[in-house]
């Protein structure tokens, strides 16, 4: 094998191990619909992001189907857990499958994951598939592991891509 394709396994280091599970935890809470807790996983300085540009790496100073900090993530839990809402009624049924993981970064405090998702949800007799590619920034801490960053890059994020009425 070459330096170029040698892969540690990700399940040898036990930081990158700690972020793995937190992201499978993210991904049951958002299959059962437990927005709150969800929204509990991220740090204070946290944000969700699916951008549109599948390059970009400034999500800031570019065009973002979601760019969600605290305040936006608060607000769209709300939205899809109290009263009325159109992403909140039937809302569908999701399965998420996150696998591929690769590290990036490692160390003592922040620990950067690569991974796939495949995302089936189901709505009224019809089937709807999301895949991306994911990238999650987690700060680790005796507290508890928290996320800082996810970057969702859908397939087709620069094509049209229809409404979610659940977080990806």
């Amino acid at each position: 094998m070459t330096e170029a394709t040698a892969v540690t396994p990700v399940s040898a280091d036990p930081r990158v191990q700690r972020a793995i599970e937190l992201i499978w935890r993210e991904a049951e809470l958002l299959d059962r619909k437990e927005y709150e807790a969800w929204n509990g996983l991220y740090t204070e300085d946290g944000f969700y992001i699916i951008p549109v540009d599948p390059d970009t790496q400034d999500f800031a100073g570019t065009l973002n189907m979601v760019y969600d900090d605290a305040r936006m993530r608060r607000m769209r839990v709300t939205r899809m857990t109290e009263g009325y809402a159109i992403a909140a009624v039937d809302a569908a049924r999701t399965v998420r499958t996150v696998s591929r993981f690769v590290a990036e970064s490692v160390s003592d405090t922040d620990v950067v994951v690569r991974s796939a998702q495949v995302l089936v949800a189901y709505k009224r007799g019809h089937h709807d598939i999301w895949a991306g590619d994911l990238v999650h920034r987690i700060r680790l801490s005796g507290e508890g592991d928290r996320i800082v960053q996810k970057v969702i890059r859908l397939v087709d994020c620069d094509d049209v891509v229809p409404a979610a009425g659940f977080l990806l």
